[in-house]
């Protein structure tokens, strides 16, 4: 069986996750330990009680989601067949890595912290926002972006592409309120206001950079088994210094989601995709770009059950 892999990111951590996971299985469990260790913190306490304003911070969000991930990915791993490529969303795309074998939980785990502390302390000094814009098409979304930034020393971007009609905005917070009312002007269903520490995937995080490129720098890239799909520009990456590369260019590029699933699906036709990790969001946005594709959420012990019975 040939399977793609997805892997979330930020806003679908919740209190209570990964604890039925922990319960039921002893590699999640073990799993979720080795992450407590290498943080030298409690995450998994947090994420299983709270409470839900901490579990929030992008520094605790982040480690959080991957745990969550990656402890499915340890149940899963005997089961997954052949895998032929992974994709995750923004921070998922650490946790591709991790299933690729290119990279340690553990070590994923430290980097992604430290990625949230730079990423807020980016968003304290230069304070940022974000929007979901939903029904519009993207083209008409960068438009919009474009005009907001005009003769202004406030930017904003179209900084995750999610859906064809589905695209998040970032930047300050004046020009990303003029993008909106722009995108509600050429006929936008909805614009919803997001509630983040920065303007995540814009200029903004410029300040991070060279914190995150120097923490991936030091870590320990392997050679992965199999490609991991790049955020940034949406091309298969099969070695450690494109990894690095793409990691560190991530931070201020736009997540091309809608690319990065249409090249998977061209190049493996006919393949199982699975996402790995808390809710399915992106299973939701799978069926909206890639209408045929045969996608699973695994996210829970019941999840995980009913798929090793099928």
């Amino acid at each position: 069986m040939v399977t793609i892999l997805l892997f979330p990111g930020q806003g679908v951590q919740k209190v209570g996750m990964a604890k039925d996971l922990a319960e039921r299985f002893p590699q999640a469990l073990e799993t979720l330990q080795r992450i407590d260790a290498a943080l030298e913190m409690p995450l998994s306490e947090l994420m299983w009680n709270g409470p839900e304003p901490e579990l929030t911070l992008t520094h605790n969000a982040q480690p959080a989601i991957l745990a969550h991930s990656t402890a499915v990915l340890s149940v899963a791993l005997e089961r997954l067949g052949t895998v032929v490529g992974a994709a995750g969303h923004s921070l998922g795309e650490y946790s591709a890595w991790v299933a690729s074998g290119a990279l340690d939980a553990a070590a994923a785990a430290r980097l992604v912290r430290r990625r949230g502390e730079l990423m807020y302390q980016a968003g304290q000094a230069r304070p940022g926002a974000m929007a979901a814009v939903l029904g519009l098409g993207t083209a008409d979304v960068e438009n919009a972006c474009a005009q907001a930034s005009i003769d202004s020393d406030a930017t904003v971007v179209a900084a995750n592409l999610n859906a064809p009609d589905q695209t998040v905005i970032s930047g300050d917070p004046a020009a990303v309120h003029r993008a909106s009312e722009l995108c509600r002007s050429a006929g936008a269903k909805r614009v919803v206001q997001l509630h983040v520490s920065g303007a995540f995937h814009s200029p903004l995080m410029q300040p991070a950079v060279a914190g995150l490129r120097a923490a991936l720098t030091e870590a320990r890239f392997g050679q992965p088994a199999f490609p991991v799909i790049a955020n940034a520009t949406a091309e298969f990456v099969a070695s450690a210094p494109e990894a690095v590369a793409s990691l560190a260019a991530q931070l201020t590029a736009p997540v091309r989601w809608v690319e990065s699933m249409l090249r998977l699906a061209e190049r493996h036709p006919g393949a199982r995709w699975l996402e790995l990790g808390p809710g399915s969001a992106l299973t939701g946005l799978l069926k909206r770009i890639v209408p045929d594709a045969r996608c699973t959420a695994l996210g829970t012990a019941e999840q995980l059950e009913a798929w090793m019975l099928a």
